[in-house]
Order: C-alpha cells, then structure tokens, then sequence
C-alpha cells in the first residue's frame, strides 16, 4: 500500500487543471482546493512511469462482486481507449446541454441510451495510463485553448469536475472512451427526477443485468443483502 499526500498531489495538480477548473466547479473562480476533483484527467502524469492501469472509485460504493473482475475490462479497450467509465444515468447533461440541443434539435447530445449521448458518471473510473500517456488526441485536449475551444461549441458550464471534463470530450472524440456497462456502476440518485425531468427520467435510469457495483450518489442509501 502506497499512501499519497493530497497536498502534494494538489500541488502537482494544479498546474494541468487550473485553466479547466472554471468550467467544471461549482464555484465561481478557480480554487486550489478544486484540483483534487480533476486528479484523474492528469493521473497519468503524476504517477510514477511504472503504474500502466489504476482504478479510481467514489466512496459511496458497495462491491457485490470481486474488484478483479472490473480490472479484467481493461482487456476489452478497443484501441485508441484510454478511460473505462459508465454512462451518467439522470438526465443532468439533458440539462447542462440545452442550449446547444435547442440549437442543434437533431443532436444525439444529451439523449438517454442506448442511441443517445448522455454522458459519464467518474463516480468508476478505469484508467490506463500509458495509453493516456501514449495519446496525443487525449493530452492535446488538456491544453487549455482546448478546453476554451469546446467550452464555447457546446455551451458548456459544468460543476461535476472530471466528469463534466470526459463528459464534454466523449460527445467531440468517443473514441478515447471505453463504456462500462450500467452494472458496474449502477447509480441510484433520483434527484432529476423531482426537478423537472420525470417524463423522461427513465428512459436514462433504467438498467438491466446484475449489479457489480451500486453507487449511492447524492447520499442515496444503498439496498442492503
């Protein structure tokens, strides 16, 4: 067990993210205390040459089967994949997106699946880093002029931090995305549901098979054995 100082790990961060952290966080500027929220975006630079995979989770997970299963989907990216991640599963790019749906009404961006873009959840995320390191589509998208330029096409203004980041990039290169299936991350918040969104809130929530992992997002319990 390797333990990593999170003010050290800022500190490396904040460089890379700086530019991007005012289009996906919640507050105003850019804060250094943001930075950890991005840490997956950049990981591949900051960890030691010799880590290749490394899954990242949230903490609000319950496992319901072992976690090298989930290491053995790193076999399945097709090539050109960097990131394994699931599909967000409320409509809340539906409604980050709007402006550039309402302008675009043909647009896949923002539906619900399986033929529509609803973007990811980070909440599990499969990192291979030398293939991150190895691509230099996904480290161009880094560069802040980059960001600027996609920010502006898709009108967006996110709070989500490192999911708002390869939400955005997954609607322009899909390409660098792996698609886990729902039940490795199967999310249980209903909050669009309530604010505005039950029409279509299941056509984004819905999730068959056996679930691997639940994800109590937005301190939604979790259904106990």
């Amino acid at each position: 067990v390797i333990v990593h100082d999170v003010n050290e790990l800022t500190e490396k961060l904040f460089p890379i993210v700086e530019a991007m952290q005012k289009h996906f966080s919640a507050g105003s500027g850019t804060y250094y205390s943001d930075s950890i929220f991005f840490l997956s975006l950049a990981m591949h630079r900051i960890m030691p040459k010799e880590i290749t995979q490394i899954i990242q989770v949230d903490l609000d997970l319950k496992y319901k089967t072992n976690i090298q299963d989930l290491f053995d989907e790193f076999d399945n990216f097709p090539e050109g994949a960097v990131i394994g991640i699931a599909r967000e599963m409320q409509p809340v790019y539906r409604h980050t997106f709007w402006q550039y749906r309402r302008e675009n009404p043909r647009t896949k961006v923002g539906d619900p699946p399986p033929d529509g873009l609803p973007g990811f959840n980070s909440g599990v995320l499969l990192l291979n880093l030398e293939a991150m390191r190895q691509s230099k589509l996904y480290n161009q998208l880094l560069e802040p002029a980059m960001v600027q330029k996609l920010t502006e096409k898709y009108h967006f203004k996110g709070h989500l931090g490192d999911q708002d980041f390869f939400t955005m990039v997954g609607m322009e290169h899909p390409e660098l995305f792996y698609v886990l299936d729902c039940t490795w991350n199967r999310q249980l918040c209903t909050w669009w549901r309530d604010h505005g969104y039950s029409d279509v809130f299941d056509q984004y929530f819905q999730c068959e098979g056996e679930v691997k992992i639940y994800h109590g997002n937005c301190n939604t319990p979790i259904p106990e054995d």
